[in-house]
C-alpha cells in the first residue's frame, strides 16, 4: 500500500501509470484529486472509446469492457465507482457480487499481461476491505487508502496554498485555523481562500480574521462554549449557543453534541484519577490527537460532581423536550446559567 503523499508524488513525477488502482477513503477531495491526475497523465480520454466509467449497476460488464479494443487508442482507462466488490463474505454476502469478484480475480491473475500493455484499471470505493481481490491489487498494483489528514500534513498543505498566493499565515495561526475548521481538505481549501482573499497579496492572516470570517466546525464551536462554561463567563457562553442556533443548526444536535462533549470529559477526568489511558478513552483517531490536551485542559475546568449534574441536567432536558414540558433553548440556556451561578 501507498500513503496518499507518495501516490501524489508518483503520479506527480512518473509519467507512466500503473496498470491497477484501488483508491478509497473518507478523504474525498485528496481521492478526487489523485483521480484526476491519473486522468490527466493518461492523456486524451473519448468517453466510449478508450475512457470507461462503471457503476455498481453496471459493473458486470467489467471483464467485456477490458477485452474490447480502444479503437485508435493504444490503451483504454476504465474506472468503477461503488462497486463493492471488496467486501469481505459474511451471512449477507451477495453471491452474484461474490461470483463476479472470484471471475474477476481470476481474470486478472491470468491476463495480468495484457493489461498491463492494453488498459488502466482505476477502483474508487468509499470502503475496502481486506479480501482476495484487495490482496492481489495490493500485489499486482497499487492500493491507497485516502484517510482524513494528521494536524501537521494539512498545515503543510494549507501553508502550500498561502505561500501560492503571498499571503502570509505563521505556525500557531495555521494551527488555530484546522483546530476550528476540521480536518476535511475540501471545508479547509473553502475556508482558505475567504481568508486569502480578505488578507490580499503579501497581507496576513490573523487569529480575529479566523474568528470573523470562517465558518467553524461544530467540535470546534462546542469547545468554545465549554471553555467559557468553565471560566463561568456565562454571558460568552449564551453568545456561543445563540450563534449556533442562529447558524442554523438544529438544537437537538446541539444538545446531543453537548451531551457528548460533557460525557467525554467526564471519562477523561475518571481516565486521569485512575492512571487509565486518556487516548484510549477518547478512542480518538489519529489525526485527531491534537484534541487530547484540550480535553485533558477542560477537564481541569469541572469536578467530577460537576460534570455527572450536566450529563444529568441534559438527559433530563431531553426527555422533558420529547413529552412537551420544555423549548430546548431555553432548557439549554436554564442549564448554562444554573452552572455558572
Amino acid at each position: 500500500m501507498l500513503g496518499v503523499d507518495q501516490l501524489e508524488k508518483e503520479l506527480k513525477q512518473n509519467n507512466s501509470l500503473n496498470s491497477i488502482y484501488l483508491l478509497y477513503g473518507e478523504e474525498k477531495f485528496l481521492l478526487e484529486n489523485s483521480l484526476n491526475k491519473i486522468k490527466k497523465s493518461f492523456g486524451e480520454l473519448t468517453k466510449g472509446i478508450n475512457y470507461i466509467i462503471l457503476e455498481n449497476e453496471n459493473i458486470k460488464n467489467i471483464i467485456s469492457d477490458i477485452e474490447t479494443p480502444a479503437f485508435g487508442y493504444e490503451k483504454k482507462l476504465i474506472i468503477i465507482k461503488n462497486s463493492e466488490l471488496f467486501k469481505r463474505g459474511g451471512k449477507r454476502k451477495n453471491t452474484e457480487l461474490s461470483d463476479l469478484k472470484d471471475k474477476l480475480e481470476n481474470y486478472i491473475k491470468e491476463n495480468i499481461d495484457n493489461i498491463n500493455q492494453d488498459v488502466v484499471i482505476v477502483f474508487v470505493e468509499e470502503n475496502a476491505e481486506k479480501n482476495s481481490l484487495f490482496n492481489l491489487i495490493d500485489k499486482l498494483g497499487i492500493v491507497c487508502e485516502f484517510n482524513y489528514q494528521k494536524p501537521l500534513q494539512l498545515q503543510a498543505r494549507i501553508k502550500a496554498i498561502c505561500n501560492a498566493y503571498k499571503v502570509n499565515i505563521d505556525n500557531s495561526t495555521l494551527k488555530y485555523f484546522i483546530e476550528c475548521c476540521g480536518n476535511n481538505m475540501q471545508n479547509l481549501i473553502n475556508e482558505i481562500r475567504k481568508l486569502i482573499e480578505y488578507a490580499g497579496e503579501n497581507g496576513t492572516i490573523k487569529k480575529d480574521d479566523i474568528d470573523k470570517l470562517s465558518i467553524k466546525q461544530m467540535e470546534s464551536i462546542i469547545f468554545d462554549l465549554t471553555d467559557n462554561l468553565g471560566k463561568k463567563e456565562i454571558n460568552m457562553s449564551l453568545q456561543v449557543l445563540h450563534n449556533l442556533i442562529y447558524s442554523k443548526e438544529p438544537i437537538q444536535k446541539i444538545l446531543i453534541t453537548l451531551y457528548n462533549h460533557f460525557k467525554k470529559l467526564y471519562f477523561v477526568k475518571l481516565a486521569l484519577k485512575e492512571n487509565m489511558s486518556v487516548e484510549q478513552v477518547l478512542n480518538l483517531k489519529a489525526n485527531q490527537m491534537f484534541l487530547i490536551n484540550k480535553y485533558k485542559n477542560q477537564a481541569g475546568f469541572f469536578k467530577m460532581k460537576e460534570l455527572r449534574n450536566l450529563l444529568q441536567e441534559l438527559i433530563n432536558l431531553d426527555y422533558r423536550y420529547k413529552v412537551g414540558l420544555i423549548d430546548v433553548e431555553v432548557g439549554l440556556e436554564s442549564i448554562l446559567c444554573t452552572y455558572c451561578s
